[in-house]
């Protein structure tokens, strides 16, 4: 059931996972494979088990109390109807769709969408957001119409709590549709900066989450010791390796192996220093639970996680409100 992860000569080790057993080279089915066989767009992107269907992020009205001196916090997991930069006809009209996760220790209870500055498109003031406990996920939709006249178009919005304070989008305040009416350019946005995995970019304001890397690292473990496998202890070159791929996706928009510069993933560890005999990447988007049930949904992704030849293990993870995903989830694991 298991397979060993060595290292192969250097033009294997370019592919997202070498894996061989005693006999012969297999090469894990890729059909399922989330993370790498679709382009990375928001259009038509449905991870496995990320995102339920509309109707089921519709919640009961929650019948709990807030903690005392709770906090908010959310995070826009994906646009789920019309990408940035849609184009339009003159006056057409469309409904605009978010998906959410509360992410805080606050029910979302009487919580508004509300439209704060840029191009209205006849949006309305405010929307209700759909009751929503911690850590569950919702999407939330506005009714827009195209202007008449051709240009690009932006229409920022808050996500407001019950008082009317906005709460933090990640690292942002607003959340936003761009669109473009006739034959115009795209407005440049940060999201273009190149990230340099040398020296980093202070152009990529992304964030890190250092829960998310333990949580991540704490139910790869406990996969592995259900199945009698040992768990990993973390490497710090490991660590930086994942962490530098993650951010490389995040600014740069992109989900996949090949690094922004064309690194593979040996060339990333051995920039990094990493010595070990035998290694594997495997990589996500969204929360620590999603990556979990993505790499569940796809056998190869799984055997990775379950691969008894492997000691060491490095997590990174980066937000960036202008990507496509969110926030991207780096696992690199080796061994001595």
């Amino acid at each position: 059931m298991f397979k060993k992860i060595v290292l192969l000569s250097m033009f294997l080790l370019t592919s997202c996972i070498s894996i061989k057993t005693d006999s012969v080279t297999a090469t894990p089915d890729r059909s399922g494979f989330v993370t790498a066989t679709l382009p990375p767009t928001r259009v038509g992107f449905v991870p496995a088990t990320l995102t339920p269907s509309p109707e089921a992020t519709i919640h009961p009205t929650l019948a709990v109390t807030a903690p005392a001196n709770c906090k908010d916090s959310a995070v826009l997991l994906r646009d789920v109807t019309i990408p940035d930069n849609a184009q339009m006809e003159a006056g057409e009209k469309f409904t605009k769709t978010w998906e959410f996760q509360n992410t805080g220790k606050c029910p979302w209870k009487d919580y508004t969408l509300a439209f704060d500055s840029g191009d209205q498109m006849n949006a309305p003031l405010s929307a209700p957001v759909p009751d929503t406990a911690p850590k569950d996920k919702v999407q939330v939709s506005v009714e827009l119409a195209a202007p008449s006249a051709d240009g690009a178009y932006t229409g920022y919005f808050t996500l407001n709590d019950s008082a009317g304070n906005s709460l933090a989008i990640g690292i942002e305040k607003t959340f936003w549709v761009k669109i473009l009416v006739g034959n115009v350019s795209p407005q440049s946005t940060s999201a273009s900066t190149p990230f340099v995995p040398g020296g980093g970019n202070s152009n990529c304001a992304y964030t890190q989450n250092g829960g998310y890397v333990q949580e991540i690292i704490s139910l790869i473990n406990q996969a592995r010791a259900a199945a009698n496998i040992p768990t990993l202890t973390v490497n710090s070159i490991l660590t930086a390796a994942a962490q530098s791929h993650s951010a490389d996706m995040a600014c740069n928009n992109f989900l996949g192996h090949t690094g922004s510069d064309g690194s593979s993933i040996y060339d990333r560890l051995l920039r990094a220093g990493y010595t070990g005999v035998g290694f594997s990447e495997i990589i996500a988007i969204g929360t620590p639970q999603n990556a979990m049930s993505q790499w569940r949904a796809d056998q190869g992704h799984w055997d990775v996680v379950l691969n008894a030849g492997v000691t060491e293990i490095g997590v990174g993870y980066a937000y960036y409100s202008s990507s496509d995903f969110g926030g991207y989830i780096t696992v690199d694991m080796g061994g001595q």
